[in-house]
């Protein structure tokens, strides 16, 4: 966990950053694709962490391996709230950010009521798991394959979340996803658990949800891994439950916002 400390009269808001790779590549230092001195000029600080992929987890012997790094997201911010006070930081005012599958990991964290444990004997598992808003690049909003398949025909993302092999080449993933499709009942139960929109309610936090592509439901995308066919399904749902959620992609109508830096410093400095 990496602690960039913005300088402050009070307790500083923060920023949670966890970055994107699948749960299978990338570190903490990833953070600094974004512009990092702004936000800590504005009196923000910043944390940023590493934490175990689904390959780690799946040599342990441990399903689903998503299991672990959502696990550590957990731990990680109830981590970061024990230290507020040496910190100097609000524990009240944490922004969950990232990219990819980090993103999909906060949200998941976001999205669920809090997972705060008060009768846990570790007393880092006594503290709120809470956000007070997220801001996710290309963020997957489902991980089930018939949803992900039905909204971009050429998708071929998610089974390692679950144990099935993964490959980055183009026709050997899509052999390899067509199993997971396949077999998509045998882990209906992990799916359910894993995908962030199943926890989707009214009083979640303000979400920010940035896609590099428009959307285009049933058609194949540029990226399909972070389409933005994946905003979609999750905002026409936090719209219907009355869920702030600001909307970018190109041409968009539904923010104005153009950027993550702009909305977790007007959302965290917010009166």
């Amino acid at each position: 966990m990496d602690f960039y400390q913005a300088e402050s009269e009070g307790a500083a808001p923060v920023v949670f950053y966890l970055h994107g790779g699948g749960w299978m590549d990338g570190d903490k230092s990833k953070v600094n694709k974004w512009d990092t001195n702004r936000i800590l000029e504005a009196g923000i600080s910043i944390v940023s962490i590493n934490y175990r992929y689904v390959s780690h987890a799946k040599e342990a012997s441990v399903f689903p391996p998503v299991k672990w790094p959502m696990d550590d997201t957990v731990r990680a911010l109830q981590f970061l709230r024990s230290k507020a006070d040496e910190w100097n930081i609000n524990p009240d005012r944490i922004a969950g950010m990232g990219g990819s599958a980090g993103a999909c990991s906060l949200l998941w964290v976001g999205l669920q009521d809090d997972l705060a444990d008060h009768d846990a004997e570790d007393r880092i598992e006594h503290y709120s798991t809470n956000l007070y808003c997220l801001a996710l690049d290309g963020v997957q909003t489902t991980l089930d394959p018939v949803v992900t398949r039905e909204m971009s025909p050429n998708a071929w993302y998610g089974g390692h979340a679950f144990g099935f092999d993964y490959s980055l080449e183009k026709g050997e993933r899509d052999e390899l996803f067509a199993v997971f499709y396949e077999r998509r009942d045998e882990v209906d139960e992990w799916i359910q658990k894993y995908s962030p929109i199943e926890y989707a309610s009214a009083g979640d936090p303000p979400i920010y949800l940035y896609y590099k592509y428009e959307p285009g439901f049933g058609a194949r995308q540029k990226d399909p891994t972070h389409s933005a066919n994946f905003g979609v399904l999750l905002y026409e749902k936090l719209r219907v439950v009355g869920v702030e959620c600001d909307f970018y992609y190109p041409n968009s109508k539904l923010t104005t916002y153009d950027s993550m830096e702009n909305y977790v410093i007007d959302k965290l400095l917010e009166k």
